[in-house]
C-alpha cells in the first residue's frame, strides 16, 4: 500500500535534488494549497494521510478529524506557533520541525533588507525606471548598532554576518547562549534598552499570544530617531497600526518586512502607502539551498517513521512513552 503525504506547503518536494528523490520513494503527495479554504483543502484528504507535513496553515485538534492512518505531523520549516502540538501529543502523533535547515536564508534575507534601506535601493530602482535620475545619499552599515532581538539559529548566523561587516551587535535573548556571546563580544540587554541604542533592529522570535504586538506604541517610542525595524518573525509580532503611525511621523527612518498576521496582507493598511517600507511575500526561507536543506529532512524523518525508528528532531518524545 502507498504511503500517501498530504501537504500545506508549496514549496514541498519541488526543489534540487527533491522531485527526483520523492519520485523513487513512491509515495503519493496531495498537496493541499488552495488557500481559499480555510485549511488550504488538507481536510478533504485527511481521511487518506499517513503523514501531514505542514507549513503555515495551522494544525489543531479539529485538523485530525476523520484522520484514519495518519502516523505523524512533520513541519516543512521551523516556526511552530502555527501547530498545537499538545493536541498532536494528545492524539499520539510525533511531532518534527527542521531546525537550522533555512536559518541562514532568513539571515541573508535580513542583511539584504538592511542595505536596501541604508542605501535606498527601492528608491533609486523606482527612480530609474521612471525616466528619473535623483541620487539620494544613504548611509553605510559599517559602524552601526544592529540589535537582534532573539538570538537563536537565525539570530546567530545575522550576528556573524553583521559583525563580519564591520556593525557592532547587541542583542535581547531569554536564555542567551553565553559561550557564544562571549566569543563574538555581544552584548546581551534588556529588550527596551536595545531599542533604545540600535540603529537597526531585527527580530527573530516565535510568534504566538506570548509575542503578540511585541513591538508595539510604547516600543517604538524608545527607537532612535532615523532607526530602521526588521520584522522577519512573525506578523503579529509588530503593532503595525503603531508601526505605520511611527513611520508617517518621522520617528523611525524605515522598516522592513517579511511576515504578516493575514498572508497575503490587506494592502489597504496604511503601511502599504508608505515610501519608506519594504514587504517580501514572507520568502525569507525561501532559497532554493533552504527549500531543499528543509525537504531532505522531512524527508529523512518519514523514512524513519516508516521503518519503525525515531527520528531526531521529535518534539513531543513523551508520545512514544504511552
Amino acid at each position: 500500500m502507498s504511503i500517501v503525504v498530504a501537504t500545506t506547503s508549496p514549496g514541498f518536494g519541488r526543489h534540487g535534488r527533491l522531485p527526483r528523490q520523492l519520485e523513487e520513494t513512491g509515495w503519493e503527495i496531495i498537496r493541499c494549497t488552495d488557500t481559499t479554504l480555510p485549511d488550504c483543502g488538507l481536510s478533504q484528504h485527511i481521511g487518506r494521510a499517513d503523514f501531514i507535513v505542514a507549513g503555515l496553515p495551522p494544525v489543531t485538534a479539529s485538523t485530525f478529524e476523520g484522520a484514519n492512518k495518519l502516523k505523524a505531523v512533520l513541519k516543512h520549516g521551523v516556526g511552530m506557533d502555527s501547530i498545537d502540538i499538545a493536541a498532536c501529543t494528545a492524539k499520539g502523533y510525533p511531532v518534527t520541525s527542521t531546525p537550522g535547515a533555512n536559518s541562514n536564508a532568513v539571515a541573508e534575507l535580513a542583511i539584504g533588507m538592511m542595505f536596501s534601506m541604508a542605501r535606498n535601493i527601492p528608491y533609486g530602482h523606482m527612480s530609474v525606471i521612471s525616466g528619473g535620475w535623483e541620487r539620494k545619499p544613504g548611509h553605510e552599515i559599517a559602524g552601526k548598532a544592529l540589535g537582534i532581538v532573539g538570538l537563536g539559529n537565525i539570530g546567530k548566523l545575522l550576528a556573524r554576518k553583521a559583525i563580519a561587516l564591520g556593525m557592532t551587535v547587541i542583542a535581547s535573548d531569554l536564555y542567551p547562549d553565553k559561550a557564544f556571546i562571549a566569543e563574538h563580544g555581544i552584548e546581551i540587554v534588556e529588550l527596551d534598552m536595545l531599542l533604545s541604542r540600535a540603529d537597526y533592529i531585527s527580530l527573530h522570535v516565535f510568534g504566538g499570544t506570548g509575542n503578540a504586538a511585541l513591538i508595539g506604541e510604547k516600543q517604538l517610542s524608545l527607537m532612535k530617531p532615523g532607526a530602521c525595524l526588521l520584522n522577519l518573525a512573525r506578523g503579529e509580532v509588530v503593532d503595525n497600526d503603531a508601526l505605520a503611525k511611527a513611520l508617517s511621523e518621522g520617528l523611525l527612518r524605515g522598516a522592513a518586512i517579511d511576515a504578516f498576521v493575514t498572508e497575503p496582507p490587506d494592502v489597504s493598511h496604511p503601511l502599504f502607502k508608505l515610501p519608506n517600507v519594504i514587504f517580501t511575500p514572507h520568502s525569507g526561507a525561501d532559497s532554493l539551498e533552504a527549500l531543499e536543506n528543509v525537504g531532505l529532512m522531512v524527508i529523512s524523518d518519514i523514512e524513519d517513521f516508516i521503518a519503525g525508528r525515531r527520528p531526531p528532531r521529535v518534539l513531543n518524545p513523551e508520545v512514544y512513552d504511552r
